[in-house]
């Protein structure tokens, strides 16, 4: 057991710096994902359906097919056939940007049609335009109510980054596989690193029960 609480200690400070990459590219890619959601999730209600189509073309496409194909896609994929060149980094950002904001689209949209046509109605008779409408009495109202499965999304978020280790982004899982490949003590590295996961969802879990208290029960 001590031996086993040694290569623990040994390996901690390499994973938490790999724990703090995983913070920031979490962070970097909800901002990007939350930003096209909310883009994709109004397109994806338009009356037009030149405006429509795309984001449903998008939420479909990222939907139906696996985050570490889409990984893979943009950072080997995308460079062969343009000249579009990325860092492993910039390539897993965006993917799970786009990826993560598939899926907000639907939450956006969602939350923005939960809200009763009557008040859309009302805002117009106040002589409202359709985009002030929609930033002042729909988007404030239907924010509060998407703010549950908002948070679920991000405690997702914070586990794709562990694909990005297929690309060499050195994140937590990275720095495991790089620390047991050296050391050959596998059980100990992965151990700690499921560990320091863990800690980090629940942390968030338990966020999330905070913001579903104050805002989930919101009609």
């Amino acid at each position: 057991m001590a031996d086993v609480i040694r290569v623990m200690l040994d390996a901690l400070p390499e994973l938490l710096r790999g724990l703090q990459n995983t913070l920031w590219l979490t962070i970097v890619s909800l901002i990007l994902a939350t930003v096209l959601g909310l883009l994709s999730g109004l397109m994806s209600i338009s009356s037009n359906k030149w405006v429509r189509a795309p984001a449903r073309l998008y939420v479909n496409i990222i939907r139906g097919t696996p985050l570490l194909v889409q990984i893979l896609f943009i950072y080997f994929g995308l460079p062969s056939v343009t000249p579009i060149k990325l860092t492993a980094v910039a390539a897993g950002i965006i993917a799970i940007g786009f990826h993560i904001g598939a899926y907000v689209s639907e939450v956006f949209r969602a939350g923005i049609q939960s809200i009763d046509t009557g008040q859309i109605e009302a805002g117009r008779s106040l002589g409202l335009s359709s985009s002030q409408t929609m930033r002042k009495i729909v988007l404030p109202q239907a924010v509060r109510r998407m703010m549950p499965p908002m948070m679920n999304q991000f405690i997702i978020g914070v586990k794709d980054t562990s694909l990005l280790a297929v690309i060499g982004v050195a994140e937590l899982t990275e720095r495991g596989q790089t620390i047991y490949s050296a050391n050959y003590r596998a059980f100990e590295i992965l151990t700690l690193v499921g560990l320091m996961y863990l800690a980090l969802t629940y942390t968030l879990y338990r966020l999330s029960l905070v913001v579903e208290k104050k805002f989930g029960s919101v009609t």
